[in-house]
């Protein structure tokens, strides 16, 4: 009897298997890719892809105007847009020569940082005396954060594999105090692999030149406020701060000595904030800041795309560069003055990033200068056969105004810079961007 039994359960048992065993086949005959939600690949794939962003997605562009201040709790507002005007997205950065698909670094935040800096202020010995903020008392809460890219991370500057990519090769910074100081945190951030030498500047100090022998890397710096031709304007033999522009012709000083070079990376922008008289052909054709009856005041953004327009077609026209050399524009860095300017009182004593809530949003010159600069750059791509690419920090840079010298730098009483860079400080990114293009040339 107890046999019987246990053989209808054995009958039984074996019955229910097969059903089962048929229903996993079929399902499995039916299905595509039956595995693909449980296996390590998938799931590791799944993990490390950013997300897709639609234009309704993306961060909306952000306004830090150079010279407008800050006010303490700005709130979001919606743009003003006429009737039949869709908002627009913000404009990517050109991709070949600056940064892959998938990793938009221009997109992203500012996260809280464990490690210390990749050097200091007793470590860098090139260090100039104006970006020694650590020097002149100001607090360190600055140095602990780092840009973290939307789906991405940003690698930490490699000095050595830096040294190794451009062994053999010259680069040199083209623009005004602000390429001078991405160059001096660049001079920093090597120095800890190898000591440069210095082995040139001129007269003015505004042409520089450091070797690297052992990677026989040349790095320099020219000064430039407009990349073409400026003079000042003087009266009675006195300076007066504003300038005649010539839009249309490019400044020899820097232009001549690019058929040596390797790299180019050009900047330039806070010098058209000021009085300044704009000519083409030898001609005055109105100005900028001026606010004068019978001259049209052409505004900052005409002036900085004729003249970005200018200098890449140069590059673009040189016929002793080869191939060369590749020409990265890195985009408008704004000041942070609040409640004044330089002179008149400006200062900028917050200690941590911005939040994105606190800042204007969707308009501004910061953003329209940097738009101004990657259009160029993608015309000068369609206009010849020279390489161009973009190092994109607006976005990163409109957040950081905790990052600058303020009062804690060796000037007058009552100036703060709140323009320059604190060294180390957020500028080191920039380096970080300047790598992360190079390694993908």
């Amino acid at each position: 009897m107890d046999w019987k039994v246990s053989q209808k359960n054995i009958a039984a048992f074996f019955l229910w298997l097969l059903i089962l065993s048929t229903v996993f086949l079929v399902v499995s005959l039916l299905s595509p890719d039956p595995f693909s939600l449980i296996t390590p690949q998938n799931n590791k794939k799944s993990e490390s892809s950013p997300p897709q962003l639609s234009a309704q997605d993306e961060l909306p562009p952000l306004q830090s105007p150079p010279l407008i201040p800050l006010s303490p709790m700005a709130t979001v507002a919606p743009p003003i847009l006429a009737p039949d005007q869709p908002p627009s997205p913000p404009l990517r950065p050109p991709l070949p020569l600056a940064i892959e698909e998938e990793c938009d670094v221009h997109l992203g935040r500012w996260v809280k940082e464990p490690r210390e800096p990749s050097y200091t202020n007793e470590s860098c010995r090139t260090l100039p005396e104006l970006k020694n903020c650590g020097k002149y008392g100001k607090e360190q809460e600055y140095l602990h954060w780092r840009w973290k890219p939307d789906g991405c991370d940003l690698p930490r500057f490699d000095p050595r594999l830096f040294l190794a990519i451009v062994r053999g090769k010259k680069l040199a910074f083209v623009g005004d105090s602000l390429a001078r100081n991405h160059m001096e945190s660049l001079l920093c951030l090597l120095s800890q692999a190898e000591t440069p030498r210095n082995v040139y500047k001129d007269a003015g100090d505004q042409f520089r030149t450091w070797h690297f022998p052992h990677h026989n890397f040349t790095l320099m710096v020219m000064w430039t406020e407009f990349l073409v031709i400026g003079t000042e304007k003087t009266i009675n033999g006195k300076g007066t701060s504003a300038f005649d522009v010539h839009l249309d012709r490019v400044n020899r000083a820097w232009a001549d000595k690019i058929p040596f070079l390797d790299y180019i990376i050009v900047s330039i922008g806070n010098w058209f904030f000021r009085k300044n008289y704009m000519y083409e052909k030898g001609e005055l054709i109105g100005c900028v800041n001026c606010n004068e009856g019978n001259l049209t005041d052409l505004g900052i953004g005409f002036a900085v795309r004729r003249v970005f327009r200018t200098a890449l077609r140069f590059i673009n026209g040189c016929q002793e560069c080869g191939e060369g050399p590749i020409t990265l524009v890195r985009t408008y860095s704004p000041a942070h003055f609040e409640h004044g300017h330089w002179f008149t009182g400006g200062y900028c004593n917050r200690t941590r990033p911005l939040d994105e809530k606190e800042v204007n949003l969707f308009a501004g010159t910061a953003w329209e200068l940097r738009k101004i600069q990657l259009e160029e750059v993608v015309i000068a791509r369609e206009e010849g056969k020279k390489r161009f690419g973009v190092l994109d920090v607006t976005k990163a840079m409109m957040l950081r105004v905790d990052g600058h010298p303020g009062s804690h730098w060796p000037a007058k009483k009552n100036v703060n810079d709140c323009l320059h860079w604190c060294l180390p400080g957020p500028i080191d990114m920039w380096s970080d961007l300047l790598l992360m293009t190079l390694r993908q040339d």
